[in-house]
Parts: C-alpha cells; sequence; structure tokens
C-alpha cells in the first residue's frame, strides 16, 4: 500500500492539512473571513484571526444557517445539501487540486444557489475532484444567507453575501498560488442564485481585476430587488421578529429565530409602480441594487472579463414538475404567470402559443416562469456585454431532457450541474425521483461540458462562435451539440 503523507499548505492566516486521493488532494473548510457572529453578521466580512500549527482540512465544516429545503416529488439534497450543519466559523472554502507539485493552473471558484436562503459546500453536487483530475483548481464557498446575507437593513451594508463572494475572491487572490492555481487566471462561476450573485460581481467595482472570467448558468442580470422592494420585506422580517427594522436590534436575535422567520416571509408583493418582482413570488430574497447588473455591464462595467452565459430549456419545469402543478395546468394559469412577469402579458402569451402551438398549458407556464425568471436576465446580460469589444461573450442552451418523474422533468432548472461538475454516475442523481432520471445519460455528454467549462476557464473560449447582438450564436448542449443562432428570437423580442 503507498502512504502518501497528506499534504500541507501554508495560507496567509495559517498552515492546513488536506486529503491526498489519488492525483489530487482535496482542502476542506478554509476560513476566508472571520466567523459572522452577533453585530458581526450584519457587517462586512472581516478578515479571519490568524491560527498556530496546522489546521485539520480533512472534514467538511459548518453551513450558513439554513432550513432544509423540500421540492416536491424529487429529491434535491445533492443540490441542497442536507440542511444546517451548525458551526459559526462558516465562512469557508473547499480546495481540490492536482497533487503534483507544479503551478500556475486556471482556477475556478464556484457559488452555489438555492434561492439566497439555502445550500453550501457540503452539497454533493460540488465536489471539486473531477476539475482537480483534469487539470484545474476548484474552490468552492459558502456565503451568509437568509437574513443575515441579504436584507437590507437600515446600519447594514447591503449585499452581505455578495460581499463574502467578493471576500473570498480576494482569499483566492493571495493564497491561491499555493495550491497550485495561477491568481491572475481565475474564472468565477455560479448557479441559479450563485449566477444571479456572479451577475451581481461583474457589477461591483470593488472586485474589479479579482477574476478573468465568469460563467453565469441559469441566473439573471435583471434579478436584483429594488431598495423600496428590499424595504417590504425587511419591515415583514422586523415585524415577524418583533423588533425594529434596524441592523443594531437584528444583532441581538439568534440564528435559529432568523432561520424560522426567513421562511415565514414567503409570498409577500414585492410588485411596485415602477418594477415588478424579478423572482415572481418564489423568493423573498435577492441582491438588492437600484442598478440591474446588466444596465451596470452595459454601462462597461467588467468589459474586461470574458463572459459564459446560459440557461435550460425547460427551467421552470422544476418549480411545476415535482409539486403536481405542471399537469393540472391551465389557461388562466398561463396567463397568470405572464402577468407575473411581463408589462404587456396578452402580447407575451400571444407570442408564445404562436411559438409553440402544439404546446400544453403546463409547457406554455414553464416558458413564461422559466424566461421571467432566468431568460430574459440572461438575454440582458449576454446582450449588456456583447456591446463591448474588450472581451468574449458566449451564450449556450442546455437541452437535455431528464426523464424523472414518469419522463415530465425534462432539461429543467439545475438539470446541467451534474454534467459541469461531471458527477453524473453519483447515485442520489439518478433513479426515478433523482434529478437525472432513471436512464443514465448520453455517456459522453457529461465529459464534453465538463471539458467545455474547463476550456472557457483556461482560454476564454468555449468551442464555439462568439455571441453578438446581431446573430446571437448560442451552443445547444445535448446528446449532440449544435450551434444555433438567435434560438428563441421571436420569444426573446417580447422581454426586451
Amino acid at each position: 500500500m503507498n502512504h502518501h503523507p497528506e499534504p500541507v499548505v501554508t495560507t496567509a492566516r495559517g498552515a492546513v492539512r488536506g486529503l491526498r486521493r489519488g492525483d489530487t488532494a482535496a482542502f476542506l473548510n478554509i476560513p476566508y473571513a472571520a466567523p459572522p457572529r452577533g453585530a458581526g453578521r450584519f457587517a462586512p466580512p472581516r478578515p479571519h484571526e490568524p491560527w498556530d500549527g496546522v489546521r485539520d482540512a480533512t472534514v467538511p465544516g459548518p453551513t450558513a444557517p439554513q432550513a432544509e429545503r423540500r421540492l416536491g416529488g424529487i429529491d434535491m439534497t445533492p443540490y441542497f445539501g442536507t440542511g444546517w450543519s451548525r458551526g459559526e466559523d462558516y465562512l469557508t472554502v473547499n480546495v481540490w487540486t492536482p497533487a503534483a507539485d507544479g503551478g500556475g493552473l486556471p482556477v475556478m471558484v464556484f457559488v452555489h444557489g438555492g434561492g439566497f436562503v439555502a445550500g453550501s459546500t457540503r452539497s454533493a453536487l460540488y465536489d471539486g475532484s473531477a476539475f482537480a483530475r483534469d487539470g484545474v483548481v476548484l474552490v468552492t464557498l459558502n456565503y451568509r444567507l437568509g437574513i443575515a446575507g441579504f436584507l437590507d437593513l437600515p446600519g447594514a451594508p447591503a449585499n452581505r453575501g455578495l460581499l463574502d463572494v467578493v471576500a473570498a475572491l480576494r482569499w483566492v487572490r493571495e493564497n491561491i498560488a499555493a495550491f497550485g492555481g495561477d491568481p491572475h487566471n481565475v474564472t468565477l462561476f455560479g448557479q441559479s442564485a450563485g449566477a444571479t450573485i456572479v451577475g451581481g460581481v461583474l457589477a461591483t467595482r470593488e472586485a474589479a481585476g479579482l477574476f478573468r472570467r465568469a460563467i453565469v448558468q441559469s441566473g439573471s442580470g435583471l434579478g436584483a430587488f429594488t431598495t423600496e422592494q428590499a424595504a417590504r420585506v425587511t419591515a415583514a422580517a422586523a415585524g415577524t421578529l418583533g423588533v425594529e427594522p434596524h441592523a443594531d436590534a437584528f444583532a441581538d436575535v439568534p440564528d435559529d429565530r432568523l432561520v424560522e422567520a426567513a421562511s415565514r416571509l414567503a409570498g409577500i408583493d414585492l410588485r411596485t409602480d415602477t418594477h415588478r418582482d424579478p423572482l415572481i413570488g418564489l423568493s423573498p430574497f435577492s441582491i438588492v441594487l437600484d442598478t440591474q447588473p446588466a444596465e451596470s455591464v452595459a454601462a462597461g462595467l467588467s468589459a474586461d472579463v470574458d463572459l459564459l452565459v446560459g440557461t435550460n430549456t425547460e427551467e421552470g419545469n422544476l418549480y411545476l414538475v415535482p409539486v403536481g402543478t405542471y399537469a393540472t395546468s391551465t389557461a388562466d394559469d398561463v396567463d397568470e404567470a405572464a402577468a407575473r412577469s411581463h408589462p404587456d402579458p396578452a402580447r407575451l402569451v400571444e407570442t408564445y402559443r404562436k411559438t409553440r402551438p402544439d404546446a400544453s398549458f403546463g409547457a406554455l407556464r414553464s416558458a413564461v416562469m422559466g424566461d421571467a425568471l432566468f431568460g430574459a436576465g440572461s438575454w440582458a446580460l449576454a446582450d449588456a456585454h456583447a456591446a463591448h469589444p474588450g472581451s468574449a461573450t458566449h451564450t449556450y442552451e442546455f437541452a437535455w431532457r431528464s426523464h424523472a418523474l414518469d419522463g415530465q422533468l425534462g432539461a429543467a432548472h439545475a438539470v446541467e450541474l451534474p454534467f459541469v461538475f461531471d458527477l453524473v454516475d453519483l447515485d442520489r442523481l439518478n433513479g426515478p425521483a433523482a434529478l437525472l432520471g432513471p436512464a443514465r445519460p448520453p455517456a459522453r455528454l457529461a465529459a464534453r461540458t465538463h471539458e467545455t467549462w474547463i476550456r472557457f476557464a483556461r482560454t476564454g473560449d468555449p468551442g464555439w462562435d462568439a455571441y453578438d447582438t446581431e446573430r446571437g450564436a448560442t451552443m445547444r448542449i445535448d446528446a449532440e451539440w449544435t450551434q444555433v443562432d438567435d434560438p428563441r428570437g421571436e420569444e426573446r423580442r417580447t422581454w426586451g
């Protein structure tokens, strides 16, 4: 038996001992910021205290406080994780790296999704082993969630969860060379809420220069709440907790009560005279900005960052199929979804009916929801970025259909993640109620998707034509990969 000594790396705050797994090494639960305690939960992230000796980095650490999430008939534990693992020192990163001595490797930093209220580095889908195997240093991170992370509180900085991500990027800049990574070739990528956060980081001046590329998987460049919308959530949270809507009053509320209050905030009407709810009622938390990230990018922010942005073909299915409302959808449900999401709902529905003449009410409702949540905001971000010639924009549409839940789940939200991480063989992902369904995905699809993400991180070119607003070249990813021009032209123009 070969006995490899466990790898030890010295970071700016102290040494860490990781796990060697064949040709790769993993370092788990390394702090990038101080534990957010008490009033510190509502303050900007601060540097972690140095530690003496060698810190054990071989076991997963605590997660951000969160409630357990369920989604009807589908097993989403690989995505959300197993819930709250308690401990204050949770602003941490996991690092996977090729164990061979050497350096200058591309670095990819992943921001998980979960509706701004759930998820963590412990989720099975975010195991970075395949990235390390293929010559990438992969970093996953925890950030503050729910009230601590995103409630817009007087006396506290906005978007604290996003500030955590920027702090993690600073940690990467300072420390990743010690793990073999190139601090000047960092790709920030995220999915769902994590992708919307990545869009927010693209629009954050303080993050400029900390990353060179970005991938936005099913996020939105139009997903931010206005301060007026956020204030409604804050008023509701303060009312639920029986405290004043100010950071000083929230500082004394224990995490358990914050988590419990957050889960009681669903269903607040955030529509105002000037703005619709970009999350159509699905989450009371998002980033809070009076200028949408797509508008900031249009104005030239992050023009020097290569951008890959895409969505899945049937995003909305995840919110309908597992809870049984896809099959029972009616014409009224389609109209209601359109009214929630668009200034001219009748025109929107008319367009979708015309472009999808054979679609069921469930399919139309899903398409409207998917574009309200992700499609429109992804197109806006791609268009905004492509207007600046400094760097490339590429777009994709992930079209492979899962046959989970009697063949209905389809190319739903989150289905691309196991392919990106090359984890389609995980037991929990395969089965009639699992994300990938009962049948094995096409053999090469995961390898090719994973390789493509790495190629983009390495070079800025995923292997197809760059996107521009004239042609809209987009890669449709399925068992076969097909480059198509402006695949959703007529529908997307209704959102323009």
